[in-house]
């Protein structure tokens, strides 16, 4: 009775300290096993669902990248799963290192790794799990905690290191990575949000939507107390909120690469989600945070450890012609929408580059970027349904898409980030273009 009753006292007061104003967010089995964890200084989390076939090489990673770099540290992995049916939780609940174990490189655990698993729910919600994990590392008082991906195969241990250490050893507050990539990887990122991104907030952060990362216990305090998770829109794109959130709290962000990132295969129907998760949430920032953008003019490197980036120009297969159907269909379906959202000279060259082959088929660095711009004011004064905004602009990003592959079809390395920095320079060039869209009469 005695121990019952310790135990809901010290449950009582960590909730109490961390003000975890949604009852039952955190189930009590789950704070139980946070409590017997106690504090620690290293924090890996992981957002999982039915990863079996890869969280078993990401654990024994984690575990040797822990040995290694950080034996000294208390360390524990919480396991934030969306009701996997794979044994995906017991595998994670497995990793746990006992006080003497011994491991790789002839290294002794001087303190136990814990491993524990919770479910959030039955469906992948990658903000719940982040949430989940965000709650963890303040219950433990986290100073440092890595997201790591469950799917990434190539994960190694080195990996830890390069996220954690400019946070335990530098006082940096978020860490974001930089990957080597196939020079028609990423796209997305390399053609809108990274120069948006950059353009607007002043700062060349290259990968501002990351499924790995690491912050600092302040970083991870602050942006749980401050988002309204039960409002499904702050849950949404949390990747890239995390960036945004440390740009606006003046947090220290740094970069370090990782090396290869995983190639994943995208179909035609994943785009509008991604823009979503990506540019949408971009676009909702900008409006509380106007007073600290719109005076900001080129932009700033950050702190990088290692490359800022790697491209490869091994062969891949693209569908060109998939690309410019869709496009055209999208500005002739698309066209009344695109009347609300677009100035009369951006949608007339829009409706000529449509009318293009494929061999002449150009959308210019200076028209994407006014198109971009135009969506941006377009969304700030809802024209028409925000939502529809976004999923309007993904036949023009694939428009755009097609020219970046036709432009860099026999380039080298060095030349595709040469236009992917020439594409960066004009959205900065044109920033008083969205000046003027933004503030313009509605």
């Amino acid at each position: 009775m005695i121990d019952e009753l310790s135990t809901r006292e010290s449950l009582g007061a960590l909730r109490t300290d961390v003000k975890m104003t949604e009852e039952g967010f955190l189930t009590d089995d789950f704070v139980r096993q946070l409590i017997n964890v106690g504090e620690v200084d290293i924090l890996v989390g992981l957002p999982t669902c039915n990863n079996a076939k890869t969280i078993g090489s990401v654990i024994a990673a984690i575990q040797t990248g822990i040995l290694k770099w950080f034996s000294r540290d208390r360390a524990a992995i919480i396991d934030a799963d969306a009701g996997s049916r794979d044994g995906t939780p017991e595998l994670v609940a497995s990793g746990s290192i006992d006080d003497v174990q011994q491991r790789a490189f002839n290294r002794v655990a001087l303190r136990t790794l814990h491993s524990i698993s919770t479910q959030y729910g039955s469906s992948v919600a990658r903000g719940t799990a982040l949430r989940t994990i965000l709650a963890a590392g303040e219950l433990l008082r986290a100073k440092a905690t890595a997201i790591i991906s469950p799917d990434s195969s190539n994960f190694g241990p080195d990996w830890l290191r390069v996220l954690l250490k400019p946070i335990s050893t530098e006082n940096f507050d978020l860490v974001l990575p930089t990957y080597a990539r196939h020079k028609f990887d990423g796209l997305l990122i390399t053609n809108l949000l990274y120069p948006v991104t950059r353009a607007v907030y002043g700062l060349r952060i290259r990968e501002p939507y990351a499924s790995e990362f690491a912050f600092s216990g302040r970083m991870g305090s602050q942006f749980l107390a401050q988002n309204s998770w039960n409002d499904e829109s702050a849950r949404a794109g949390c990747e890239v909120r995390v960036t945004l959130a440390a740009i606006a709290g003046g947090f220290r962000i740094g970069q370090s690469f990782l090396g290869a990132k995983n190639h994943v295969e995208r179909h035609a129907t994943d785009l509008v989600p991604a823009l979503r998760q990506t540019i949408g949430v971009l676009f909702w920032s900008m409006e509380s945070n106007f007073s600290l953008w719109s005076n900001k003019t080129g932009s700033q490197p950050i702190p990088t450890t290692g490359a800022e980036q790697e491209f490869t120009i091994h062969a891949q297969r693209v569908n060109r012609k998939r690309l410019l159907e869709m496009f055209r269909s999208g500005v002739a379906e698309l066209e009344s929408v695109f009347r609300s959202i677009l100035s009369p000279p951006t949608l007339a060259e829009l409706q000529r580059i449509a009318g293009l082959e494929e061999d002449d088929f150009s959308y210019s660095a200076e028209w994407w970027v006014k198109t971009v711009y135009e969506f941006a004011a377009a969304h700030h004064k809802a024209v028409i349904s925000r939502d529809h905004i976004i999923q309007a602009l993904a036949p023009l990003f694939r428009g755009r898409a097609l020219t970046f592959l036709l432009e860099n079809r026999n380039s080298s390395a060095a030349e595709v980030e040469a236009h992917i920095e020439s594409l960066c320079l004009e959205f900065e060039r044109l920033k008083p273009y969205l000046l003027e869209m933004w503030t313009g009469r509605e």
